[in-house]
């Protein structure tokens, strides 16, 4: 890439009224491989874009580098216009002089000038390694991911499914529910959480487009947007769920009790448990704590 074309944008006073403009068109102009350089006061307009496409087609410019405001706002723009007259939009950069150069130092014009012609300069270096680029157009899995079961996860999990797409909602603990369901009220309005909760908790384990993975953790993420593969570790909960009917006999017999968690440890509950009554899916589980004592006693700590 030798023929790479420079615009500069006044901005009206947003550039203009701190940069020195024709200082950095002159400078900008000697720096090898820019064969164009021009200024206009609003580049965004319909006359500044024509100015560039005709530069591009009169120059025979095979890169251009537009510097005036941020590329949020316009790079699509321009990439566009030049497109219009044949030049690959990916040989089109922006160089951020207004949130980079004037308006943080609006009060030192001389240094903003100084920054503003060597932010066109690198972005020179950068558009003489850039590529000529084709969009692609990727497949997009139609599955969702909603990492946390409690209440903003369940209702995301809720929309996302309604709107007829698979949704996968994972949840570390046994029951989605999250803090709102340890709370006895809320705030301003003084409701039930559980009459909030309970009936969107039964809406996710019945709901056909999802797949609740309680008691599980993200062990990985890998891939790309609407393309991601993701690995999901259950936890052992020491208790066939598919034969769990969540009848509560286990805990009746179970001689060992701790402190609950559910509750900030106001109460006991046995080792074998699940965190509330109207838990989902509501399903007993063994947390194994502490170390086997014959574990312990393994010399080369072997994980028994």
């Amino acid at each position: 890439m030798k023929r790479i074309g420079v615009f500069v944008c006044h901005c009206g006073l947003n550039i203009g009224g701190t940069i020195d403009i024709d200082r950095v068109v002159e400078e900008v102009s000697k720096y090898p491989g820019v064969v164009h350089a021009d200024q206009n006061k609003y580049l965004c307009s319909d006359p500044g874009q024509l100015m560039v496409r005709e530069a591009v087609i009169e120059q025979a410019l095979d890169g251009v580098i537009v510097a005036n405001c941020s590329p949020t706002l316009h790079e699509v723009t321009f990439r566009n216009a030049v497109a219009s007259v044949g030049l690959n939009p990916y040989r089109c950069e922006v160089a951020n002089i207004r949130e980079q150069c004037s308006w943080p130092h609006a009060r030192d014009p001389e240094q903003a000038t100084r920054k503003a012609v060597r932010i066109i300069q690198a972005t020179v270096e950068k558009l003489r390694r850039n590529q000529s680029l084709v969009p692609l157009t990727m497949p997009v899995t139609r599955r969702a991911l909603v990492i946390g079961g409690g209440v903003a996860g369940i209702q995301t999990a809720l929309d996302i499914a309604d709107a007829g797409i698979e949704v996968y909602l994972v949840e570390k603990t046994s029951s989605i529910g999250g803090r709102m369901v340890q709370l006895s009220e809320t705030f301003p309005t003084l409701d039930c959480p559980q009459c909030i909760m309970t009936p969107k908790m039964v809406a996710v384990d019945q709901h056909p487009n999802i797949t609740l993975l309680a008691y599980s953790e993200v062990d990985s993420i890998a891939g790309f947007v609407g393309n991601f593969n993701v690995r999901v570790r259950r936890r052992a909960a020491f208790v066939d769920w598919d034969r769990c009917t969540g009848c509560g006999a286990c805990s009746e017999v179970c001689p060992v009790t701790m402190w609950n968690e559910f509750d900030k440890g106001l109460s006991r509950r046995t080792a074998i448990y699940r965190p509330f009554p109207q838990a989902v899916p509501n399903k007993f589980v063994i947390d194994r704590q502490g170390t086997p004592p014959c574990q312990a006693a393994c010399p080369l700590h072997v994980n028994a």
